[in-house]
């Protein structure tokens, strides 16, 4: 029974190290930053957190992969020993970095997976780490993994699996932290979708292809926000007239709905089928900019507060007046 025990940990660990590493990866992805992904880093100076954040990371996977590469008999012996040793030490740090992160930061989450661990560490968190670290410790010299000999074995070792990660489950509040999400559906007025997403979105869209011949800028003119929507306005040109091209993005973040209107920059009239040039006679339509080129400062902005964007005031109009004739476009 006890040597069944030891078993069922090799997969139970490789499961919670690659889960946790995936969690970590999928919050720095949709931040646009690795810091998003910290726990335990933020009591290290700023200069650290990003090598510190990437490298807690690979190791989680590095060590994830390598238990389950080692779990047979190709991987007995030393590769599976300092897969085992590597994996206890891993938990083992955990322990004291979570102490120490509830005594100097007590509201801070753990950060083991991501988004999810934002509930500030408490005995639970702390007893799930100790629980991990006596597992890890436990496979150490374990022999290789071999099929059940019957289903009783099977079954047997399908049930304590079972029972040890409900046990995990009981000491991780990400679980109540996911059934709240599971069913809150979060209003699209405050949702929080990055300018950088919301122009990669625009730069693979069918509406920026079919008028992307018009734009002439470089760089948007303004970019503003109005409760779902945000806007992006480049200044253009139909057929020797100064236009705007505004986009319209639905604040989504998979295949958000983008409208466009193009203005006569004057008169102040819709253009719904905008004249253009000669499709011969056109420059090669400009490049999208990326994300962090469009303007020196979207990455220091803060997402709301994007008002401040590359103001281009027109004559005899205010940068406000010109939002307003955009947004009444649509």
């Amino acid at each position: 029974m006890l040597g069944t025990l030891r078993e069922v940990q090799i997969p139970l660990l490789a499961a919670m190290l690659l889960g946790g590493s995936g969690a970590k990866a999928f919050r720095m992805l949709r931040a646009w930053q690795v810091e998003a992904a910290l726990g335990p880093g933020i009591l290290f100076p700023l200069r650290l957190r990003r090598p510190i954040a990437v490298g807690l990371c690979v190791t989680e996977l590095a060590l994830g992969v390598a238990l389950v590469l080692t779990a047979g008999r190709d991987g007995a012996g030393l590769p599976a020993t300092l897969a085992r040793v590597s994996t206890a030490v891993l938990f083992l740090v955990a322990i004291g970095a979570l102490v120490e992160l509830r005594e100097r930061r007590p509201g801070a989450g753990c950060g083991c997976f991501g988004d999810l661990s934002v509930t500030p560490v408490g005995a639970r968190t702390i007893a799930r780490a100790v629980v991990l670290a006596l597992a890890a410790i436990a496979i150490i010299g374990q022999e290789p993994l071999r099929m059940p000999a019957s289903a009783a074995a099977a079954g047997l070792r399908i049930g304590l699996l079972a029972a040890e990660f409900a046990l995990i489950g009981a000491l991780s509040p990400e679980i109540g932290e996911a059934m709240i999400r599971l069913g809150y559906s979060e209003p699209c007025e405050v949702r929080r979708i990055s300018v950088e997403r919301t122009l990669a979105a625009l730069a693979h869209s069918a509406p920026w292809r079919r008028h992307a011949g018009l734009i002439t800028s470089a760089a948007p003119a303004d970019i503003w926000r109005e409760g779902c929507w945000r806007f992006v306005l480049y200044t253009g040109e139909a057929d020797g007239r100064p236009v705007d091209v505004v986009f319209a993005v639905y604040l989504r973040v998979r295949r958000p709905q983008i409208r466009v209107a193009v203005l006569e920059e004057v008169a102040g009239e819709v253009l719904t089928d905008p004249p253009g040039r000669p499709r011969e006679a056109q420059d090669p339509p400009p490049p999208f900019p990326r994300p962090a080129a469009a303007t020196g400062s979207l990455r220091r902005l803060p997402e709301l507060d994007t008002s401040r964007l590359l103001p281009v005031p027109q004559p005899g109009a205010s940068a406000g007046g010109d939002r307003h004739r955009a947004s009444a476009a649509f």
